[in-house]
């Protein structure tokens, strides 16, 4: 494991995000495109990972973290503008979440 120094760490624009679409890619398996909700009109297209644990139903609806500020990647012919947050355990992703009502697009600190 890495260090990384605070200043890098607080760089980061960790977020309260729900997700609220998703949608199947052509050809692909074992990722989804999706969107979520940041809050303050701020939807976002994403890539998830894990399609072949979850069902579309599993996904829409739950709350997740997310980085909002990484500079966007194109997967799939797909752009994801945020990246969801999740524990990996045997290649299934166990998404991030709050514990409680938390407003959507509230700062991870």
């Amino acid at each position: 494991m890495m260090n990384i120094s605070y200043d890098d760490f607080a760089k980061l624009d960790l977020r309260v995000a729900k997700i609220i679409s998703t949608q199947p890619i052509e050809g692909k398996s074992r990722i989804i495109q999706g969107q979520v909700d940041l809050g303050n009109d701020d939807v976002r297209d994403v890539i998830i990972g894990g399609a072949q644990y979850y069902s579309h139903d599993d996904l829409i609806g739950k709350i997740v973290i997310v980085i909002a500020n990484l500079e966007p990647k194109k997967m799939a012919g797909v752009e994801s503008n945020a990246m969801l947050l999740a524990a990996d355990v045997d290649d299934k992703p166990f998404w991030l979440t709050v514990d409680g009502e938390v407003p959507l697009g509230s700062p991870i600190k």
